[in-house]
C-alpha cells in the first residue's frame, strides 16, 4: 500500500551519512526491522511515479516520524533525496520484510551489523527499550573508524540505560580516525563471536547487509560453531 508522507527534517549521523526524517502518515503500522520504499517525485514528469528505493526503517513504531537513514553515495537517486526541500511530498510504499525479534525471550539476540547495516537493528533496540522486553540483546557493530559509525553515541546511551543490552562496537581502521578510540580494533570473525558471546543463553544471530557482508558473516558465525538453524538474515543491495 502506497502512503503520502513529507519530509520534516534531516541531520548528519556519520561522515557521508543522512537519516531523513518523514511525517507518519495516518493509519501507517510496522514492525521494528521492517522496510519500505521509498518513492520520489519526478521532477520532469509530476504526477508519474519516480525512482523508488528500499530503506530498512530507524525509527521504532512506538515513534511519531519515520527515519531512513543512507550513506550519501553521488547517485542520481541520492542527489534528488539530498535536495528535497522541507515539506516536500514522497511516497512511500510497505511496509514489508520478515525480520524480526524472535518472542522467546529466554534466548538472547546476537545482532550483527557493518556500517550501514545498523538501520533495521536501531528500529529493532528503541523499541526494545521503550517495551522494557526482557531479551537479552548483544550488538556486534563493526565500522572502519568512529567518524563512519551511524548512531554510535545513541547506541552506547541505549547500553547505558538497559542493563539488557549490550554493545561491542569494533573500529578496523582506527589508525586512520581523528577521533582517539580505546575500543576494539579486530574484524567480525568467528574467534570474536565465540568470545563476545559467553554467558548468553541460547543465542538466536540477525545478519543484516549486502549480500558479500551477509555470506562473510555467515562464514564467520559457523567458524564460531553456530547451526544455521539459529541464524537469521536479510540481504539488501545498492544502499
Amino acid at each position: 500500500m502506497t502512503h503520502i508522507a513529507q519530509l520534516k527534517s534531516k541531520r548528519t549521523v556519520a561522515e557521508s551519512t543522512t537519516a531523513f526524517y518523514f511525517s507518519r502518515p495516518e493509519g501507517f503500522t510496522f514492525k521494528p526491522g521492517q522496510a519500505v520504499d521509498l518513492i520520489l517525485p519526478d521532477p520532469k514528469h509530476p504526477g508519474a511515479e519516480g525512482e523508488r528505493h528500499a530503506f530498512s526503517l530507524v525509527g521504532a513504531p512506538f515513534q511519531d516520524e519515520l527515519c531512513i537513514t543512507t550513506r550519501m553515495r553521488d547517485t542520481v537517486y541520492k542527489r534528488r533525496l539530498d535536495a528535497l526541500s522541507l515539506g516536500a511530498s514522497v511516497q512511500i510504499d510497505g511496509p514489508f520484510g520478515s525480520l524480526a525479534l524472535h518472542g522467546r525471550s529466554a534466548r538472547a539476540a546476537v545482532f550483527i551489523a557493518g556500517g550501514i547495516g545498523i538501520t533495521p537493528f536501531m528500529s529493532m533496540l528503541r523499541q526494545a527499550a521503550h517495551e522494557a522486553l526482557p531479551h537479552q540483546i548483544l550488538l556486534l557493530y563493526s565500522n572502519r573508524r568512529p567518524e563512519d559509525a551511524a548512531f554510535l553515541g545513541e547506541l552506547q546511551e541505549l547500553e547505558r540505560k538497559n542493563a539488557r543490552f549490550r554493545l561491542m562496537a569494533t573500529m578496523t581502521q582506527a589508525s586512520k580516525s581523528a577521533q582517539a578510540w580505546t575500543g576494539e580494533q579486530a574484524m567480525v570473525s568467528g574467534e570474536l563471536i565465540k568470545r563476545e558471546i559467553t554467558g548468553l543463553a541460547d543465542p538466536i544471530f540477525y545478519v543484516v547487509g549486502p549480500p558479500a557482508m551477509v555470506e562473510a558473516l555467515k562464514g564467520a558465525l559457523n567458524q564460531a560453531g553456530i547451526d544455521e538453524d539459529d541464524i537469521r538474515s536479510e540481504e539488501f543491495y545498492g544502499y
